[in-house]
């Protein structure tokens, strides 16, 4: 959707980002966290490099029991990184949590106002599609097991389309930035 390249923006703004992608990550990478747990849950699946992604997706991906596992071991974990992340932040008048699964963790509830990034199906699709070891099958698995994007779109507070121009977007996000630091003044 261009998730990523709007944390960037917000961060070249001055926004402290909270990136739960990049916290599972580390959680799941060489020597992290978490390992133990989900080795014991998912036998073979992790190594001295971390987890191998892949295979462990082949083992939750469309499996429902499976996915509720994974996420009772990592959600907690992410949980507690981003409580250290606002802590960390509590003087600054405004952060972004960059949340993947927000919506489908009833996150948005938690939060004082929701940007939705969206992109049109096929432009996400032709991003999607570029990352290593993704396949059209493995794509429609995903997007299976999230909220949809429309409904996303109904729930949010504001919309970043990110088939616009990154200079149009960024344009966006510095003008919002500063509009909610001269809200949050008052």
């Amino acid at each position: 959707m261009g998730k990523s390249t709007a944390a960037a923006m917000f961060r070249a703004a001055g926004v402290p980002v909270f990136d739960a992608d990049a916290a599972v990550h580390h959680l799941q990478g060489p020597g992290g966290a978490l390992l133990g747990a989900i080795e014991a849950r998912f036998p073979g699946t992790t190594s001295a490099a971390g987890v191998d992604r892949r295979m462990l997706g082949a083992r939750v991906i469309g499996q429902a029991e499976e996915m509720r596992a994974l996420e009772r071991i990592v959600h907690p974990a992410v949980a507690r990184a981003r409580a250290a992340f606002l802590r960390r932040h509590r003087s600054r008048p405004m952060v972004v949590l960059d949340i993947p699964l927000l919506f489908e963790t009833d996150g948005e509830r938690r939060m004082d106002m929701v940007i939705v990034v969206s992109a049109p199906p096929f432009l996400q699709q032709r991003r999607v599609l570029r990352r290593p070891g993704m396949t059209a099958k493995r794509f429609a698995a995903i997007k299976a097991s999230q909220v949809a994007d429309h409904i996303k779109r109904r729930r949010a507070d504001l919309i970043l389309d990110t088939a616009e121009p990154k200079w149009r977007m960024r344009a966006r996000i510095f003008r919002l930035v500063a509009c909610l630091r001269t809200a949050l003044v008052r």
